[in-house]
């Protein structure tokens, strides 16, 4: 009883002290400086050198900041010098000592077996990121000229119904997966996808044909830049497409 008095009695003391002190206090709470920020050491692409094999890394036509901001320095020094490194590095070794290692990618391509993984996704990852980063530039010309252009006024109607169609293949599709504009077996062009790394070069493609321009939708393209809009990374590709290039390999692709 003693005891629950007492705490009564330090109670009301504590609140009669509380109500008669007007003055406002206000909690510091010391925060340390920042420390400096660490430097991203951006490397050059020529600098960036596959293992020994058969197949080593197609130059990167621009630097790494040359596609901005369409396209940040950032996701192009990951893109091209660790995933398509780590494709042109393990394509290597999945067909050495096998008869596809003194091949073209596109001969590799077109004899391998899709359903051995190893070589068909490394084969199919390296020759599709080898097309994507040709088929971009710093300064693209909004839209292609001549030959291929009046081929894709000829499939699709108009530059504009072309870009509606491609575009929408492209929203359409789930997961990671590539997005073509080829040249069919009959000399038309078409739109196409595929999954995973997978190509319309490969013998289980649904439409095959030369890809000319090639669009990556795997993560690592666009989720430094983009996070979950992938739309918006589409319409950004489309602002930065070199189409003089894409007129070569269509100009190429007819005639093989």
């Amino acid at each position: 009883m003693k005891n629950i008095r007492f705490l009564l009695l330090n109670l009301m003391l504590a609140t009669l002290l509380l109500s008669c002190n007007k003055k406002k206090y206000t909690e510091v709470v010391e925060v340390p400086l920042p420390a400096a920020q660490e430097k991203v050491t951006m490397g050059m692409p020529d600098d960036v050198k596959a293992d020994e094999g058969s197949f080593q890394l197609e130059k990167l036509p621009y630097n790494y900041d040359a596609l901005a901001p369409n396209i940040t320095a950032l996701t192009m020094e990951m893109h091209y010098s660790k995933h398509y490194l780590a494709y042109a590095n393990n394509l290597n070794k999945a067909i050495a000592g096998t008869p596809l290692e003194n091949l073209t990618i596109e001969e590799v391509l077109a004899k391998l077996d899709p359903s051995v993984p190893e070589i068909k996704n490394n084969a199919g990852g390296y020759y599709n990121h080898s097309l994507y980063f040709k088929c971009m530039g710093p300064k693209s010309e909004g839209q292609p000229k001549d030959t291929l252009a009046a081929a894709i006024t000829k499939k699709f109607g108009s530059f504009d119904e072309f870009t509606t169609a491609f575009k929408n293949e492209a929203t359409k599709q789930f997961g990671s997966s590539w997005v073509w504009l080829i040249v069919d077996r009959s000399g038309n062009l078409q739109i196409t996808s595929t999954q995973n790394q997978d190509n319309p070069l490969m013998r289980n493609a649904l439409v095959p044909g030369k890809p000319i321009l090639a669009l990556d939708l795997w993560e690592h393209a666009y989720y430094l830049d983009y996070q979950y809009k992938r739309k918006n990374y589409v319409d950004a590709f489309f602002n930065a497409i070199n189409w003089n290039k894409v007129s070569e390999n269509y100009e190429e692709a007819l005639r093989k």
